[in-house]
Order: structure tokens, then C-alpha cells, then sequence
């Protein structure tokens, strides 16, 4: 690896997490990465893989391959906390969206093991937070990408409405692998699986069965959850939380319930489930 002229006062910690999912409050750490630039260039590493200590979902298998059998004999976060605290002891942070995923998730995990992750005086160096304001995603750069052309007029709303129409039909061009439909590119667009009942995956469908996808209550049935802890539904419906998610909790404790869509069901015919 060549190391540019990087003036380093302490050692630079840059560091990545594998997790059960994105949510930083509840979700749990499976491995964790840590590659220390010393100040002399000398490189050390160091790799964590614990036992989450909750099930591992499907969909985050699928992403980073650790399953429940792979971890069920690793060490849980508590036990090497310490070890793990020894490592970034005296060092600035770097990753790669660390700023809004690693750190709090780190911090989150700490906390519940009752140890503080000291980050007064840390410096941060997020290299997503580079990438993105040193190559800007804007309208004006898709076109000049996409297009091979300046965008004039930009900001004005017929002029960037046609701009988009532009991009998206050279993004059709250029990725053969696009889906054709609209209800495709929704989907690809959204990033979703056609298990989750509402797009942002709060729910989803497990054998037939909605089942809460986030916080502690994991996996717990929506029916059961409107029979044993309707005030978790009703802090839905009081919190931040997309209109269509409501809408399925607000259903629920009518005793209304979606009809489960074939595509939900073909994923889970191919997934053996």
C-alpha cells in the first residue's frame, strides 16, 4: 500500500462493522475490523467476531455471509469489550460512513454492556463524507455522466425535470440490468426485498406471517404484538415513521391485515422457506 504524506500525531484507527442490520440502537455488531496507520506508517489489524446474541436475519446473511451456526461459539460483545476499547485507545477514527452508522453503533453497543467509548478530543475522517463532497451527485454531474453534456438552466423545474428524463434514459442505456417496469425500478430504487410488507421494511412477511422487523421485538408476529403490546404499535403510530408502515399498524389494531403478494410468495417458495 502506498501511504501519501498523511501527518499522523497519533495512531489513525480505521475501522468497519458487520452487523445483524442498520438499525444502530438495536441492532448488534458480528464482526468488527480495526486497521491501525501508526504515526512511523506501520500498519496493525485486528478482527472481532462475536455472537450478536439475537438471531441474524436472512437478509443480513445474505450481505455479509454470517449466519447463526457461524457465531454461536464466538465470544459475546461483553466479553470482549475491553480488548476492543484497548484497540482504539489514544486513536483518531476513519471508515466509511462511520459518522452515521459505525460510530453509533459502537457507542450503542458500549453502552449496553455498561462501558463508556470515550470520544471527546477523537478526530473523525469519514471517506464517504469525502467521496461525496469531492464528486458531487448532483443533477448538473448525472447529465455531464450520463449524457455526455452541460446542463444549462439548472435549478429551473422544467429544465431539471427534462434533465432527469435525460439521465434516466441514458442510466436504461448504460445498465443492462436495469429492470424495464416501473414496479422494477420501484424496487430497485428502493432497495427493498418483496418479503417487506411496507417500503421501509419495518415489517415484513415470514411464512406467511407479518412479523415486526426492527427493535427488540424482532421477529414477534404483529398479531401477537396487537394482542400482548399494542402500546409498542400505538409508539409507532406517535413516532417518525412513514405513512404506510401507520397505515399497517393503524390496520392491525382494527384486525385488518394485508393480503400477502405473490412476489413475497415466489421469494419464499425459491428460499425453501
Amino acid at each position: 500500500m502506498t501511504i501519501p504524506d498523511l501527518k499522523l500525531t497519533r495512531p489513525l484507527a480505521v475501522f468497519d462493522i458487520e452487523a445483524t442490520g442498520t438499525d444502530v440502537q438495536h441492532d448488534r455488531i458480528i464482526e468488527l475490523a480495526i486497521i491501525k496507520l501508526m504515526p512511523d506508517r506501520e500498519i496493525r489489524s485486528r478482527i472481532f467476531v462475536v455472537n450478536p446474541g439475537i438471531p441474524i436475519p436472512p437478509e443480513a446473511s445474505a450481505i455479509h455471509g454470517f449466519r447463526d451456526e457461524d457465531v454461536k461459539d464466538k465470544p459475546t460483545f461483553r466479553e470482549v469489550a475491553g480488548p476492543i476499547l484497548l484497540e482504539f485507545e489514544g486513536c483518531d477514527l476513519a471508515g466509511y460512513n462511520i459518522l452515521r452508522y459505525d460510530i453509533p453503533l459502537l457507542e450503542a453497543e458500549f453502552r449496553r454492556v455498561g462501558v463508556d467509548f470515550p470520544m471527546d478530543g477523537r478526530r473523525i475522517v469519514d471517506a464517504q463524507r469525502i467521496f461525496h463532497l469531492k464528486e458531487p451527485r448532483d443533477l448538473t454531474a448525472a447529465v455531464a455522466f450520463y449524457c455526455g453534456k452541460t446542463l444549462t438552466g439548472a435549478h429551473g423545474a422544467e429544465a431539471d425535470a427534462r434533465a432527469t428524463l435525460d439521465v434516466l434514459m441514458g442510466q436504461l442505456q448504460r445498465y443492462a440490468d436495469l429492470p424495464r417496469d416501473i414496479e422494477g425500478l420501484d424496487a430497485f430504487c428502493a432497495g427493498r426485498s418483496s418479503q417487506w410488507v411496507d417500503r421501509a421494511g419495518r415489517f415484513k412477511w415470514v411464512n406467511g406471517e407479518i412479523v415486526v422487523n426492527f427493535s427488540k421485538n424482532r421477529g414477534q408476529p404483529l398479531r401477537k404484538m396487537v394482542e400482548t403490546n399494542p402500546g409498542f404499535l400505538r409508539w409507532i403510530l406517535d413516532g417518525h415513521f412513514p405513512a404506510d408502515t401507520k397505515a399497517i399498524v393503524r390496520n392491525a389494531l382494527k384486525g385488518v391485515y394485508p393480503s400477502r403478494p405473490p412476489a413475497a410468495e415466489a421469494e419464499a417458495d425459491d428460499s425453501g422457506s
